[in-house]
């Protein structure tokens, strides 16, 4: 518990419409000439540049000491400047502001260059051709000019996207996913787009909750603590329920959970999920799975625990431990005996 509570102090838990990107010099009223490095960018800065600029900004908020206590978090060494939180926020912000008044898609080709910088320098887009389709086709894409971006950049990225959920149609359900596949390497940033953008258009969109069950199946360890973690935002807003019922309310105590007439699609689809997942011996997961049970235990905190009791001796320790956390001292005690 302690652990968590230092990784959410560190913040890791977080032209005309149809136009390219790659506009045209008649277009030039829509983007800025290149400017000097170290100068501000304007609203209307070209994408690479403004890109670049914040870039700049980040490795000019970097704190060496909070980059080494970030990597603390994770087992694998990851790209990170060591930007605080709200620094990190604050940068974010402020670039938003000069991008908010171009089309979602555009928006989204700029966090295409956060994420993958590299972009376009192997080949030249055509015109109307969109950096996504363009990077499909590149071989290699970081050169050494462009190298691999930072943990800080994914997530300016991924703020964005999230400021754009009500604009979100299920097109962009492709785009959501291929960065999960593509650009999310460490829990952070699983969280950080799952938690947020994706888990929002989970809601606005259920008919993709199939698809996300499959993840949990996935050889991808990211995409298995995806089809748990997605579902939370939409966990969040079910309705409490924290009487006992009746025992065919509550569930007979061998496993079962009451009839899915009585329980959301988002219910359902967590208890099949971490079902799937319960004996993932990959401790990722397990945190992601149990997590997810956690946020449902706010909501239907005896459900829960007569699930995990079914399966407390079969469950691993690790995602048992993050499911009980906020149930009552008497039910930690009897969930955790063998």
């Amino acid at each position: 518990m302690k652990a968590r509570v230092r990784r959410q102090k560190a913040g890791l838990t977080g032209g005309n419409r149809g136009q390219s990107l790659g506009a045209p010099a008649s277009d030039s009223a829509r983007y800025s000439p290149r400017f000097r490095r170290g100068q501000k960018v304007e609203k209307s800065a070209d994408p690479r540049e403004l890109v670049a600029a914040i870039k700049r900004d980040l490795a000019a908020a970097a704190d060496p000491e909070y980059r080494e206590s970030v990597q603390r978090f994770f087992k694998e060494p990851i790209d990170v400047y060591g930007v605080r939180t709200s620094d990190a926020r604050r940068i974010s912000n402020e670039y938003f502001k000069k991008v908010r008044h171009l089309p979602k898609r555009e928006i989204f080709e700029i966090c295409e260059l956060l994420h993958n910088p590299g972009l376009g320098h192997d080949h030249p887009r055509k015109r109307g051709q969109s950096l996504g389709a363009r990077g499909r086709a590149v071989q290699s894409p970081f050169s050494r000019s462009c190298p691999a971006p930072s943990y800080e950049e994914h997530g300016v990225a991924f703020s964005w996207a999230g400021r754009l959920n009500a604009q979100f149609e299920p097109a962009d359900f492709l785009v959501l996913e291929r960065w999960l596949r593509n650009y999310v390497s460490n829990w952070a940033a699983c969280d950080t787009l799952c938690g947020g953008p994706f888990g929002d258009f989970l809601i606005r969109f259920p008919k993709f909750l199939p698809t996300v069950r499959k993840w949990a199946k996935s050889e991808n360890r990211w995409l298995r603590r995806a089809s748990a973690v997605t579902l939370i935002p939409a966990l969040k807003t079910e309705p409490e329920i924290h009487h006992q019922g009746t025992k065919a309310q509550r569930g007979t105590g061998r496993g079962e959970v009451p009839e899915a007439g009585t329980r959301s699609r988002y219910v359902s689809q967590a208890y099949q999920t971490a079902d799937i997942l319960l004996l993932d011996e990959d401790d990722m997961v397990q945190k992601g799975y149990g997590w997810m049970l956690k946020e449902l235990a706010n909501r239907r905190p005896r459900e829960v625990f007569e699930f995990v009791l079914a399966r407390r001796d079969r469950m691993p320790r690790t995602a048992l431990r993050y499911a009980i956390e906020k149930m009552p001292a008497a039910w930690k005690k009897q969930a955790m005996a063998r």
